[in-house]
């Protein structure tokens, strides 16, 4: 009888770290995105039609929307909620230098829910990124940026 006890007491402090871990990571998540610098659509399309050292866009969404149509002269760099993704834009913003002005934007869903923005951008930040931005795509990419007809690109 302790045995079984002892087991189903086991399976409830595991559940219980689960929802432990899945709080605090939720917590983390709302706090880095509070202190997130974003950048509007129409702010961001100014900055990239000026003359003029604009800044670095990486797209850290899935690639099947980046292969269909991204940001005129943004460069895809792995969905931020994967090892992987992250992996993809740590060695291509390593190549800058800190001081650049960096925005990452997905727009694969609305804002609220999207996973990719906010790890990319809390990367960035560690790796020392002072001018790193979100772009805030409130609905997605097609509704906040091609609809608005901003300069987007299909690949080569």
């Amino acid at each position: 009888m302790g045995g079984n006890f002892t087991g189903v007491k086991n399976q409830k402090l595991t559940r219980l770290a689960a929802v432990l871990a899945a709080v605090v990571m939720a917590v983390v998540t709302v706090t880095a995105a509070a202190d997130m610098a974003l950048v509007q659509p129409r702010e961001l399309a100014a900055q990239l039609a000026a003359k003029g050292v604009g800044p670095v866009v990486f797209m850290v969404g899935p690639n099947v929307l980046y292969r269909s149509r991204h940001i005129a002269g943004s460069v895809f760099a792995g969905p931020g909620q994967s090892a992987a993704g992250l992996a993809m834009l740590q060695a291509e913003a390593g190549k800058l230098p800190r001081d650049r002005e960096v925005v990452v934007y997905c727009g694969c869903c609305p804002w609220s829910v999207c996973p990719n923005v906010k790890p990319a951008v809390a990367l960035l930040k560690q790796m020392g990124f002072t001018k790193a931005k979100a772009l805030y795509l409130s609905t997605g990419f097609k509704t906040d940026w091609l609809d608005k007809g901003y300069a987007a690109e299909s690949p080569r």
